[in-house]
């Protein structure tokens, strides 16, 4: 059940096998799958409440209901059977509860009623199905609904969530399964961030933390009408903007705070306005063209009371000053230097070509070569006899884990 993903305080309805006359007829008839499916054919005694604690686990999942197999005391999840290391292709940023960058589960839905039931006329293969409402298509299972429609949605992976906790999903993160090597400081790191510039230039995240801080310290964050402010690849590759702004939610909460005001603060700069320079106020203030003497004015919460000069933004003082600051943004000119050599190592889209070359795996059940030329990562042996499907990623049985953590890559 740990594998379910359930709400907290979840009911669980629990259908158990009948129990025979002759034990040695329970035992023959548990031992082999046609008992499993001749005992869903029959009545079930009771619907019962039993002690999950107990090492008695569900061993067949019919539909909503679980169908216990009281002969065997423990079960070996499709995930598990071969061992294989769990891997993460969704990352979410969870506000709630974990306050931090997680790994997400990916999760679909009737987009009518609201429920798990929907069979997909396809799986996702790519973000833009995921993100793009009325994508895919599919048909409800549920009685009485005619909804066709998939939503999808992600829920924080570190933790129990309840039905209506959803995390935003952090398209640009990723587990670094390729090994590239970081554009700034060339270690190996995972998860990491991957730019959607023509290079899909990588960076991991404490040197996009380093580079989002830089930034803004330099004021050098661009403003996009339909996206507000954002940020290019590091390298300074064009058309690379941040799209979905969450990203910068990896700052950590005062940082994310200051990038917030950013927005405000520009507008009070192009007016002519200036910061209060105090250390935690930087208030926008708006005073008269030429004044000299500026006062931070407290009021509605705002202002420090502090008194500055508005040239050198030190303590006022008559006549000239003794030291300006550099001009705002003058130390951003030069931008964030980025070594070459490491911006050639730090391509996701050339690791992706050697990857794509092994466009061929064997079948995990009968091993004919299956050959996959795009889609997602739910496979289904063309072989009439065996049929078997599977996860391309980690060639288990295709399951609920892998849906979840890797639908597409």
């Amino acid at each position: 059940l740990q594998n379910c993903d359930l709400a907290q305080q979840s009911i669980i309805h629990i259908v158990q096998n009948p129990q025979k006359n002759s034990q040695n007829k329970e035992k023959t008839e548990d031992s082999c799958a046609g008992g499993v499916l001749k005992a869903l054919k029959r009545e079930p005694e009771s619907l019962t409440r039993i002690d999950l604690s107990t090492s008695i686990l569900p061993s067949v999942s019919a539909g909503l209901a679980v169908i216990l197999d009281p002969g065997k005391n423990s079960v070996s999840l499709s995930s598990e059977k071969s061992g294989a290391a769990s891997y993460n292709s969704f990352y979410v940023f969870c506000k709630n509860f974990c306050k931090a960058v997680k790994p997400g589960k990916l999760r679909v839905r009737c987009s009518v009623c609201k429920q798990g039931t929907l069979t997909l006329a396809r799986g996702p293969s790519c973000w833009d199905d995921v993100l793009i409402p009325n994508r895919i298509g599919g048909v409800c299972q549920s009685q009485g609904c005619d909804g066709n429609v998939a939503e999808f949605y992600f829920k924080c992976g570190a933790h129990p969530t309840a039905d209506s906790e959803t995390s935003v999903a952090l398209n640009l993160v990723t587990t670094n399964s390729r090994c590239i090597t970081c554009i700034t400081c060339t270690d190996i790191r995972s998860p990491v961030l991957v730019f959607q510039c023509v290079h899909r230039h990588v960076i991991c995240l404490d040197c996009f933390h380093l580079y989002c801080v830089t930034m803004l310290n330099d004021r050098q964050f661009i403003h996009d009408p339909q996206l507000g402010y954002s940020l290019p690849c590091v390298a300074g590759c064009p058309d690379s903007l941040i799209k979905e702004l969450h990203h910068f939610r990896i700052l950590g909460e005062e940082q994310y705070n200051r990038y917030q005001r950013y927005g405000a603060e520009e507008c009070v700069l192009q007016m002519g306005g200036v910061l209060c320079p105090t250390p935690g106020c930087g208030a926008g203030l708006l005073p008269e063209p030429g004044l000299r003497r500026i006062v931070c004015e407290p009021g509605n919460g705002m202002g420090c009371g502090s008194v500055f000069c508005r040239e050198c933004k030190e303590e006022f003082h008559e006549g000239e000053c003794n030291s300006l600051l550099s001009p705002q943004g003058a130390m951003a000119q030069k931008g964030y230097v980025v070594d070459e050599h490491a911006a050639m190592q730090a391509r996701w889209e050339e690791a992706s070509r050697e990857t794509i070359k092994k466009t061929t795996k064997p079948c995990p059940n009968c091993n004919i070569p299956v050959e996959k030329n795009g889609g997602c990562m739910h496979m289904k042996c063309p072989r009439p006899q065996c049929r078997f499907e599977w996860c391309w990623n980690c060639g288990l049985e295709w399951n609920r884990t892998c849906m979840g953590d890797h639908w597409f890559d």
